[in-house]
Parts: structure tokens; sequence; C-alpha cells
């Protein structure tokens, strides 16, 4: 029996200077129609992702790209057919852009966005839109005040999406992920807890972490669990349980050699990549990198970049 190729499909996000996407209506007649999408079309044999974007969005939409960064790579399986899109954020046009093949158009905010109004191949483009390029990951707090301090620090900078992982007794890390939470809200952020459900529930965590022997004993989303959930991951199983079992987006590594794991086998650039373009959701790249790193991470499919020591804190240099 002969398996069909996945149809291949490039996706364009344009933003405005809002901070609005542009999603257009996919009529009823189309296949996994009558609902919004993101503009693209199928891309043609031979042709590369990018080339077949500027075409299908200049047909679409009636503009040229003028600027475009890959987003994510997403394979999708539906009943009838497999699909990959390739996803580009587009920043820079020329040209108005209008409904060329009649569709309506809307710009939205990233978070007013819905998954149920989108094919479901579409729901990790939400969920990368709405995610930073950076996750931090703090250190741990011997010091509670001056871990504060640090974590001022890393909010002052801009970071928006932030891991909750410091050992100790359960009242003094209920009480310290507490303060902690409520200052990332006063400055818009998120704060997610490492591995522990109960410690996120009882203080209104924005999500929780799972670690690796978590992801392995099947844990799944807790049911009424409406936070962000996600994984670490060190292989391509991991990257599927972590889908598998509902996770927003993961974390695979050690892309690089760290002081924290000397003996520990990076992955370099070349494989993490290959694992990442099978992945079905959102990943960051973690282990000895740097924030200069993002454009790299970025080429090779990354959400972003996930570190404690060059992103933890008041950093120098």
């Amino acid at each position: 029996m002969r398996t069909e190729s996945p149809l291949e499909v490039a996706v364009g996000v344009l933003h405005n200077s809002a901070d609005e996407v542009l999603i257009a209506w996919r009529d009823a007649h189309r296949h996994q129609g009558g609902c919004w999408e993101f503009p693209g079309g199928k891309i043609e044999p031979g042709e590369p992702a990018l080339a077949a974007l500027t075409r299908e969005l200049d047909e679409e939409l009636g503009v040229q790209v003028l600027d475009a960064e890959p987003l994510i790579r997403i394979p999708h399986q539906y009943d009838d057919r497999a699909v990959i899109l390739h996803v580009y954020t587009v920043r820079a046009w020329q040209g108005e852009p209008h409904g060329a093949e009649h569709q309506a158009l809307a710009w939205r905010r990233p978070n007013a966005l819905s998954a149920q109004d989108f094919p479901p191949a579409n729901g990790a483009i939400i969920t990368a839109l709405r995610l930073p390029r950076h996750y931090v990951v703090s250190a741990d707090a011997s010091d509670p005040e001056g871990w504060l301090g640090e974590l001022d620090a890393t909010l002052a900078r801009g970071e928006r999406l932030l891991q909750f992982r410091v050992a100790g007794d359960d009242g003094t890390r209920a009480m310290l992920a507490r303060e902690a939470l409520a200052r990332c809200h006063q400055q818009g952020a998120e704060l997610m807890i490492n591995s522990d459900f109960r410690l996120a529930a009882e203080i209104g965590a924005d999500g929780v972490h799972m670690n690796s022997h978590q992801l392995a004993q099947g844990i799944d989303r807790p049911v009424g669990f409406r936070g962000w959930l996600s994984a670490a991951c060190h292989s391509p199983a991991d990257l599927k349980r972590a889908a598998d079992q509902r996770a927003d987006f993961a974390v695979l590594s050690p892309v690089a050699a760290t002081p924290s794991h000397p003996h520990g086998s990076p992955l370099g650039w070349a494989q993490w990549a290959r694992w990442v373009a099978e992945a079905r959701l959102p990943v960051y790249a973690l282990g000895g990198l740097h924030p200069s790193d993002g454009p790299l991470a970025r080429r090779h499919g990354a959400q972003g970049i996930a570190a404690i020591r060059s992103l933890w804190g008041q950093l120098s240099g």
C-alpha cells in the first residue's frame, strides 16, 4: 500500500504595529473549512517554503513580503491526510492586505484567538504566538531576599515567562513562590512551577513544567487545569510523549555542554533541529545558550531559548 506524501503548506502570520495578527476566513467547502486560518497555501514540488509563502500572500492578500522569519514547523495528521505547515512571522510587507480571493479578513491580538476557531493543525501556531522568545529558569534560593532581588532584575529586563525551580521545605517554598507570582504579575509576566501541580494550584500559578520523570510516567494534563503545561525532553520519544500528554510546549536539551551537566552528551544544532522538525508543539532550546544564540536557535526551528545562567538575575557583560 502506497503512503501519500504529506501536503506541505506555507503559512504567514502578519503582525501589524498594534501587535495584532491577520486571520482569514476559510470557506466551508474547503478541507477543514468553515473556520478561521492564517493565510498561506500549498508548496509546489521543488519550491522553497519562503518562495511559496511570498507567492501565496501575493495571490491571497495582494501583498509582497519584505521580511519573514520562521516561527514553527508543524506536522499534523488529519483523518484523511497528513500536512506539514511551514509557518513564518511576517512583520514587513508592501501593499495593503485585502481579500483578493473575496475571503473575510480580521486583525486579532494573539491572546484573543481560540484554537477551537481554527483547523486543528493551527493550534500550535496560536501557542507559539503567545509564547515569548525566552523561557527563564530560576536559580535555587539559598538566600530568599537575594533571590527576589534577582527576580526583580530579571523582570526589569523584560522577561515574561519564568519557571520557579526552588528546593526547600514546603512552607518556605510556598511563601517564596506566592511572592514571586505577585511580582511577575505586576510586571505582566507569567510564572510556572517546576513539577509541583499541588503548589501551582495552591497559589494560582500560570502553569507547571513537568520534569522528565513525570513525562515518562505518562502524567497528563489534570482535569480542569487551564495553565501552561511544559515538559522537559531529551529525545524524539520525549517530544512525542509531550504532545500526546497535551503539553503546550517543550524544552529539548542539551544543545551544548553546560557546567551543571559536564558529562552530558550535547546534541548539537543539526541533531536538535532534526528532532524538533517532527515535534507537534513549540520547543525551546536549552543547554549552554546565551541570548545572542536566539536567532541561531530560531533558524533551527526553536521557539526560542531557555536558560538559567544567561537569563536569570543581574547579568554581567
